[in-house]
């Protein structure tokens, strides 16, 4: 089909409508509209048989008529079935502007609440929602209540809007959480901003044993901070390490990021995680060289003492001991009470001999604490409760003993007494206290978000010269006396350290050629302590010593005092695709101008504690534009992630989230509640109506705003 020309519709400008194929005119507007006239230009042949005379101007112009003909008729419907304004859809859609006020009023008034439960992590729905259930879900009782408070909302909500529009069915509400989530997810994108990024990724199982995928982002603001952020959480069926990277990949596309953009990777020790075949690590690798992985240290540590339990018989039958009688303990609420009456009753006797002091905060009441592999810092707290309530627990098994239903539970809690009042299970507790003490700190130390690799090195080796002073004798001496007066309390035997020792657990024809001082003090105290620092020095072995070295360069602390340019530069290499070899000579004089300036010439860096703080720093003396290469360099040594602590308190969120009674939650609805919970502080930031906004545009509405 070609136009007519030029002249033509110079002369005849609606003629642009007419097409000319094979020496025929065909008229569109009659066509589609069938227009029939025998008075006009030969009848129906303009839009059924063409019209062969079209080059001729009168029999156009005869065609077209007057105002009323046929074809202007036609033209005019072909006007107005394009205007939107006129259509059937327009005319449907056509409201008042009273109805949209209230649509409005109803959608952010049901908005408010949704993100007042999303905070809080609390359920929906009721059981009951009908109008005379007392309880109607949290959703509807505090939609009722703002109403009956706010005087804007009340005549628009509940009963007062209409049947079919009321926007408060469970699909509205799944909608709006999944609208919070995008908002929150886009507030997170916007403090990216495009920049490099590392990756934390781990799994767990929800309460309905679905396999769930937490993927978090760590990166540095424009301010200088280091953030880690939850994108997501994704549902995944096969944990394999290619079915996990394409489910990652995925989640990135869909917020426009690339693994191009990766610089640092963090996982558990699992072998689909961190295979050096096959891992999720490897295959990252190959698709961004510069994206290193680091093994999470806080996990390096729970598996360093988990080994240890492991080496060691009497630590693991110490781990079976005190969660076989806690367990005992709290599998009955009779017991628990007993648990605590007997707390007071101890701590009100220490006060009327005077063994403790009053005071505010003092003596609490202290519930059980039992151990879990998986909660870094747990067996800590476990160990130290069971010696803080060795008596009130030992008075609990006594009463279990004498009153218990059946001779297999009496005759468990007997042993349990007679395996705990012994010295060997006093000794070994006490140990374990003293070790776990030393490695909580470090613990705790790990799971802050603002760690940096520097100073998780430099707490593994604290910790490592703690455990070497415990070796001491001034300090075995400290350690003997104190289980001594425990043993003391609570009327355990201590053994004659000189006599030959006498192992219960073996045969006892076969007595030790040694004494009860060196089985504990050489064969169990030391012994100990040294597997736990060969631990330590196995899984922090430093397999990317010029990577490591180098960040512990950058680390502004005590003045610069470890300041090396040449292994900077060694650092610098490790990242090809952001420093070629021009860039590599410009970061050399870079660096030689930054420590000068930043060490010798201005004073505002004289007081920083670390990387974390020498980023913030830099921002705001604005010397990051100054030395742009060292301060890549700088946020690519943060983004080194040495705990996945983030990803752990996903999962507790999931947890607190998809509980028992919520355990039928699908992914979607699941993943659109963590993200606001978890990322609070992003999603206060969210308005209402950017809400509205996404809510409005995930699909066609009722209401057009």
């Amino acid at each position: 089909m070609r136009r007519l020309n030029r002249d033509w519709y110079v002369e005849f400008p609606d003629w642009l409508e007419y097409s000319v194929s094979k020496d025929v005119a065909y008229c569109l507007y009659c066509y589609l509209f069938k227009g029939n006239s025998n008075r006009q230009g030969g009848g129906d042949v303009w839009s059924g048989l063409g019209f062969r005379n079209w080059n001729k101007k009168d029999s156009l112009t005869k065609h077209i008529g007057g105002p009323n003909s046929i074809h202007s008729q036609l033209k005019r419907k072909n006007e107005d079935l394009m205007r939107q304004q006129q259509s059937i859809h327009a005319a449907f859609d056509k409201q008042l502007n009273q109805d949209k006020h209230g649509y409005e009023i109803r959608l952010a008034a049901s908005i408010r609440v949704v993100r007042l439960l999303v905070r809080q992590g609390l359920a929906f729905r009721g059981h009951d929602e009908s109008k005379a259930s007392l309880n109607r879900g949290n959703f509807l009782e505090i939609l009722s209540f703002y109403a009956q408070e706010c005087d804007k909302i009340r005549s628009f909500v509940l009963e007062k809007a209409p049947q079919n529009d009321q926007m408060t069915c469970p699909m509205i509400q799944k909608e709006i959480v999944l609208a919070c989530k995008i908002e929150t997810i886009k507030g997170i994108i916007r403090e990216l901003n495009g920049d490099y990024f590392s990756l934390l990724v781990d799994e767990s199982f929800d309460v309905s044993r679905k396999e769930q995928m937490a993927v978090v982002l760590r990166y540095v603001d424009r301010r200088g901070f280091v953030m880690e952020r939850l994108l997501d959480i994704v549902h995944v069926k096969n944990t394999s390490a290619l079915a996990l990277k394409g489910a990652i990949v995925n989640l990135l596309s869909q917020h426009s990021l690339s693994l191009s953009c990766v610089r640092g990777q963090c996982y558990d020790g699992a072998s689909n995680m961190q295979g050096d075949i096959n891992g999720l690590k490897m295959l990252i690798k190959k698709e961004s060289r510069s994206a290193h992985s680091i093994h999470c240290f806080a996990h390096q540590l729970q598996l360093t003492l988990v080994g240890v339990s492991k080496k060691c018989l009497q630590v693991g039958e110490l781990v079976h001991l005190v969660s076989d009688i806690l367990n005992v303990l709290a599998a009955s609420y009779k017991r628990m009470d007993e648990y605590r009456e007997s707390q007071r009753k101890r701590i009100q006797e220490a006060l009327e001999k005077g063994e403790l002091k009053t005071g505010r905060g003092l003596h609490q009441e202290l519930g059980i604490s039992r151990a879990c592999d998986t909660r870094w810092g747990s067996h800590f707290k476990s160990f130290n409760c069971f010696i803080l309530q060795f008596g009130t627990i030992m008075d609990v098994l006594d009463t279990i003993v004498e009153t218990a239903h059946s001779l297999d539970e009496s005759a468990r809690a007997t042993g349990y007494i007679r395996v705990a009042q012994t010295y060997e299970v006093a000794f070994i507790l006490h140990l374990m206290k003293e070790i776990l003490g030393i490695t909580n700190d470090l613990s705790t130390c790990l799971q802050k978000k603002e760690q940096d690799i520097a100073n998780a090195m430099r707490l593994v080796n604290v910790a490592k010269i703690r455990l070497q002073e415990l070796r001491e004798d001034k300090k075995w001496d400290l350690f003997v006396a104190e289980v001594s007066t425990f043993c003391f309390k609570y009327n355990i035997v201590v053994p004659n350290f000189d006599e030959s020792y006498v192992n219960s657990g073996r045969f006892r024809r076969k007595p030790a050629d040694y004494t009860f001082l060196h089985h504990y003090h050489v064969d169990v105290f030391c012994q100990i302590i040294d597997w736990l620092l060969q631990e330590l020095n196995d899984r922090f072995d430093e397999e990317i010593a010029e990577l490591l070295y180098g960040v512990a360069c950058l680390n502004p602390l005590d003045s610069f005092s470890s300041f090396d340019i040449q292994k900077i530069m060694r650092m610098a290499k490790l990242y090809p695709d952001d420093f070629d070899e021009f860039s590599m000579c410009s970061l050399e004089n870079q660096l030689a101008n930054y420590i000068i300036d930043v060490r010798d010439i201005d004073k505002r860096f004289s007081d920083l504690n670390g990387l974390c703080d020498l980023s913030k720093r830099l921002v705001r003396t604005k010397k990051h534009s100054c030395y742009p290469l060292v301060f890549r360099l700088v946020k690519f040594a943060l983004l080194l992630p040495v705990a996945t602590a983030s990803v752990e308190r996903a999962f507790s969120a999931m947890k607190f989230i998809k509980n028992e009674l919520r355990s039928r939650m699908n992914d979607e609805f699941l993943s659109g509640c963590m993200v606001p919970f978890v990322e609070k502080d992003v999603f206060n930031d969210v308005s209402t109506d950017d809400i509205i906004l996404t809510f409005q545009a995930m699909k066609p509405r009722r209401v057009v705003l």
